[in-house]
Parts: C-alpha cells; sequence; structure tokens
C-alpha cells in the first residue's frame, strides 16, 4: 500500500469523481497538447516527443505518485537542461540525440526512484529558496531568448546569454517576415488570453466555468488560426518554418543506451536534472495538497516521479516532472484524484492517434510564442529587491545563481546554486547565536543583556546558545567563551542556557569537556541549564557530566538563583 498509492484512492472511487476528473482532463488535455509539441522542440527534439513523454509517464505517476492534482509531464526549466545536457554529450560521443534524450530519461528515473527507496528526499532542502528562485527566473530568460529565433525565423545557437544573444544579432539580418507577423500577434493573443479573455467571456453573459474552459483553449485556437494561414497562403514555400510531418500513432517501445561513456558524461545532468525537477515539483503538490488538506509523501513522490522518466525512456521521450500551470490548471478544474492524469494520457494519445496530421503546416514561430509567454511568468525578478531588503546574503545567492546561469549556462548555474546554498547553510550552522543574557527584573524569563534592561552578577556569566552543537561550530563556542572570560577576573560561574540545542554530537561533547577542563584551571565553574530531555538522555551515556565542575540546572532562573549574590 506504501508503494503504490494508487490503492488507497481506488477503493473510494465512484461514478462523480469519474465526472470531476474527466473533465478536467479534458481541459488539461487541450492545454498540453500545443505544450508538449512546443517543449519537445526546446529540448531540441521533434514534436512527437513531447506527446510521448506525456503518455506513458502520466500513466504511471497515476499509480505511484501521492498527489491528486499534480500533472507530469514536459517542462520548460527541465527541457532546457535537457537540451544544453544532450547537446553537449552528442557532440563529444556518437550517440544519436533522441537516443541520448531518453538516456537522460532513464538516468534521472533511476536516481530518483533509488532516492525514494533510500528515502533521501531531504537531500531536496538543501536548496534554497533564493537559489532556486534565481535559478528559474534565469533559466526563464535564456528559454525565452533561445526561442526569438523561431519569432524572427533565423537560425541561432547557444545556451548562455552571449551565446543566444551574439548568435541571433549576426543572423538577424536574415530574418522572415511572415515568420515575424506570425510570432509577434501570437504572443500578443496568448498574453492577453491569460489575463483579459475570462473578464471578456464573463462581461458579455458567459458561465465562469465556460470562460474558464475557454481560456485555457487560447493556445490551441492559436495553434488552428495560425496553421491554418500557413496552409492556405502556403507560408512554407515562403520562409515559414513549419513543423512537418509528425508520425500518428502510440508511443514506441525504445530502450537507453547505457554505453559506460554515455552514462559517465549524462551523470551529473542527470542528478542536477533529478534534483531540479523534484523541487519543482514537490513545492506545487504541496500547495495544491494543503488546500484540500491530502497529504504528499516525498519520498513516495521521488519514486512517482521515477517511474514517470523511466515510462518516458522506454517510449522515446525525455525527462519530465510537474508542471506547474498545468497542474494549477488540473486543480482549477476540480480533479480529484490522479485518475485525472490517466484520462489526460488517453486523451493524449487518441490525440497521437489520428490528429497529428493537423499539425504539419503548424508555424514553428507558434510553438515558440507558446514557450516564452508560458516561461516569462517564471521570471521573478522582485526576488533581487525583496532579497535585498530582508537579506544581503541571500541576495548574494540570488544573483550569483542568476548571473552564472545566464553567463555560464543551465548546467553551471544549477551546480553552483547547489554548492552556494549548501556552503551558506554550512556558515550559518557555524558561526552560532550566542546572546549573553541576564533576568528581567521582577520575572523569572532571561533576555539578551544588548536588547533589554535586565539584571546581572559580575561573577555569573549567562550564555544562551540558539542552535544545536555539532563538529562545524564546537570550536567557535569554544573561542567565543575564552574570549569573554579571558579577560574578566570577578567571573566565577559559566552557565550554558540550552534551550535551544536539540543535540549535541562527539565532536562538540569533546569541545564541552575541554571548555569544562580550562575553565576549572581559571578558577571558573560551568553549569548547564534547561537541557532537552534527549541531550541530557546521551549527555549520560558519557562521562560529561561526572566531571562537570558545575551543575545541570532545571531552568535558567533556579541556575541564577543559586549561583547569583543578587
Amino acid at each position: 500500500m506504501r508503494h503504490l498509492p494508487i490503492l488507497q484512492w481506488a477503493s473510494e472511487y465512484d461514478a462523480t469523481t469519474a465526472a470531476r476528473d474527466a473533465v478536467a482532463a479534458l481541459i488539461v488535455t487541450i492545454m498540453l497538447i500545443p505544450q508538449s509539441l512546443a517543449y519537445a522542440m526546446l529540448a531540441g527534439l521533434p514534436p512527437q516527443a513531447g506527446l510521448y513523454a506525456s503518455i506513458v509517464p502520466i500513466l504511471l505517476y497515476s499509480v505511484f505518485g501521492t498527489s491528486r492534482t499534480l500533472a507530469v509531464g514536459p517542462v520548460a526549466v527541465v527541457s532546457l537542461m535537457t537540451a544544453a545536457a544532450v547537446g553537449e554529450v552528442t557532440r563529444t560521443i556518437d550517440v544519436g540525440y533522441a537516443t541520448a534524450a531518453l538516456t537522460l530519461a532513464g538516468m534521472s528515473g533511476a536516481i530518483l526512484v533509488a532516492m525514494g527507496l533510500f528515502r533521501l528526499g531531504f537531500i531536496a532542502n538543501f536548496l534554497s529558496h533564493p537559489v532556486i528562485s534565481g535559478f528559474i527566473s534565469a533559466s526563464g530568460i535564456l528559454i525565452a531568448l533561445s526561442q526569438l529565433k523561431h519569432i524572427f525565423g533565423i537560425s541561432a545557437e547557444g545556451h548562455t546569454l552571449f551565446q543566444i544573444v551574439s548568435s541571433m544579432l549576426g543572423d538577424l539580418d536574415a530574418a522572415n517576415a511572415l515568420t515575424l507577423m506570425i510570432g509577434l500577434p501570437a504572443i500578443v493573443f496568448l498574453f492577453w488570453v491569460r489575463s483579459g479573455l475570462r473578464p471578456m467571456l464573463i462581461g458579455m453573459g458567459l458561465r465562469p466555468t465556460a470562460a474558464d474552459f475557454a481560456a485555457k483553449a487560447g493556445p490551441v485556437l492559436a495553434v488552428g488560426v495560425t496553421t491554418a494561414l500557413v496552409w492556405v497562403f502556403a507560408l512554407d514555400g515562403k520562409g515559414v518554418h513549419i513543423v512537418g510531418a509528425v508520425p500518428q500513432g502510440l508511443p514506441p517501445f525504445t530502450w537507453p543506451n547505457f554505453s559506460l561513456d554515455l552514462v559517465s558524461a549524462l551523470a551529473l545532468p542527470a542528478c542536477l536534472i533529478s534534483i531540479i525537477g523534484f523541487v519543482e515539483s514537490i513545492s506545487v503538490a504541496q500547495t495544491l495538497a494543503t488546500k484540500k488538506r491530502h497529504r504528499i509523501a516525498p519520498n513516495q513522490e521521488l519514486i512517482g516521479l521515477g517511474a514517470a522518466n523511466i515510462g518516458a525512456a522506454l517510449t522515446g521521450g525525455f525527462p519530465v516532472t510537474g508542471g506547474f500551470s498545468r497542474s494549477v490548471v488540473n486543480f482549477d478544474a476540480g480533479a480529484e484524484t490522479p485518475a485525472a492524469g490517466a484520462f489526460t494520457a488517453i486523451g493524449l494519445a487518441v490525440a497521437s492517434l489520428f490528429l497529428t496530421p493537423l499539425i504539419y503546416f503548424l508555424p514553428k514561430a507558434t510553438l515558440a510564442a507558446t514557450i516564452i509567454v508560458a516561461v516569462l511568468t517564471l521570471v521573478d525578478l522582485r526576488i533581487l529587491r525583496h532579497s535585498w531588503r530582508y537579506s544581503k546574503r541571500d541576495f548574494g545567492a540570488v544573483a550569483v545563481t542568476m548571473l552564472l546561469t545566464l553567463g555560464l549556462g543551465v548546467e553551471v548555474g544549477v551546480s553552483a546554486g547547489v554548492i552556494l546554498s549548501i556552503a551558506l547553510f554550512l556558515f550559518d550552522t557555524s558561526r552560532p547565536h550566542v546572546a549573553e543574557v541576564g533576568r528581567v527584573t521582577g520575572t523569572e524569563h532571561f533576555r539578551n543583556i544588548l536588547r533589554h534592561d535586565v539584571q546581572t552578577d559580575p561573577q555569573v556569566l549567562s550564555l544562551r546558545i540558539d542552535q544545536s552543537l555539532y563538529f562545524a561550530n564546537a570550536r567557535f563556542l569554544e573561542d567565543y567563551i575564552y574570549d569573554r572570560v579571558i579577560d574578566d577576573p570577578q567571573l566565577r560561574h559559566v552557565v550554558l542556557m540550552c534551550s535551544a540545542v536539540n543535540e549535541i554530537d562527539l565532536s562538540a561533547l569533546e569541545t564541552l569537556e575541554m571548555i569544562n577542563i580550562r575553565l576549572k584551571e581559571m578558577g571558573i565553574d560551568l553549569s548547564l541549564s534547561e537541557v532537552k530531555g534527549p541531550v541530557m538522555d546521551r549527555l549520560h551515556r558519557g562521562h560529561f557530566l561526572d566531571h562537570l565542575t558545575g551543575r545541570v540546572f532545571l531552568s535558567q532562573h533556579d541556575a541564577f538563583r543559586a549561583l547569583s549574590r543578587i
């Protein structure tokens, strides 16, 4: 049951729930068809790969995933990372582009499943929100710029800001006016559809539900109109690039290439895609689950996303994860269970079987417009202003991640983001906040002497440690205490207030033992107060308490009353 969440919700499934799921699936399917084609193009793959990556992966996630409304499939950031990784690998290794992409999906799936089985979902917590926000915003900018070549009908390459811009400027004189006349209006229309169509339709008397449906179908309308224009006026013969023939049929069975050279070259990109995909997916899943008081199991989510990626690898797809925009649409459309995803997969399978001839004349400029409008909503430059006001350190993390992603590419950017997140965590925890405290007059409360008017005794030094003690910060505490006591001849007692200490590891325990010895040599005793039960249990297992020169007090008030002359 734990690894097959479908058994939990399927037992309660009924006709009413099925009807709601079917309606949600219809809306998501309409939205997902142009998105799938567009993200395949972004990943550098033929359009059918986008459809393939949206069928079996969704089915597998509905079996193994725990979110009832998460919509799994190709997403912008992961597609960009796929293009960067596969493009680099195929330049140095003799392997087909599509084969490398599905191998990347298979490796990502295996990594995610392994992380789920070994309950390693907590690893994603080491990626701070500022770093993730900076990476996604920079990736959105790169994606939008990379798609301008299709809007102008020119050739351009590159995976960094400089490469993309310089490549486009070098070929700008070859821009196709007809392509531009398709791409720019499509962008304007799609932006308007997102914000203006629904209010207009409601103002015309249409029911909100119908207006929502029409707004979600906006991209399909753009696809239909521009495809018809190209077909009627034969614009493909006048320089407008089109999708062309898309094979009809269900996803084929494919097998990844697990040669040692390819696997070693894709190992790092697969790890990064797995982490970024999981972070993006779990944040969406938890946000939506909270609104309906559902529970998300992060480790099971890893297994569900891993199964989806393995499914993509075996059916001609590329790496997938939970998408924000279509998951929100799925939620708003009334999806009740993961069966909505299964119905969506059926709809996409029907499209793959019967509708692909209709997109032969679909201009690539329209798909590029779809991508640009979708990814620009990911760009949140407000995080720079907000982080600058709140924390200069977090601002630095955002800025560095964005600059490295824009300047050196997504792989370097996200790698630097991971390293920066861990480095900032270690730096913060290696310098715990230590406050010298005194008693608030007339109370039993102890507060920072720099912030409050409190009572102190020159013979008693009360220090509140605001973090757990472990190997990285034990020396900091030792130096702090020595610096404080060395020039204070009146001092006779040091009390460590441990109300915020949840753990003391062996390295920190040895440091406390050394502090105890050195203070004793100075004629100062060491005491502890407000030690939590689990910490006390561990201290009892060693000899530290046997040699402690002072006492362990239940509260800081008891310690001050016993040791102070006040």
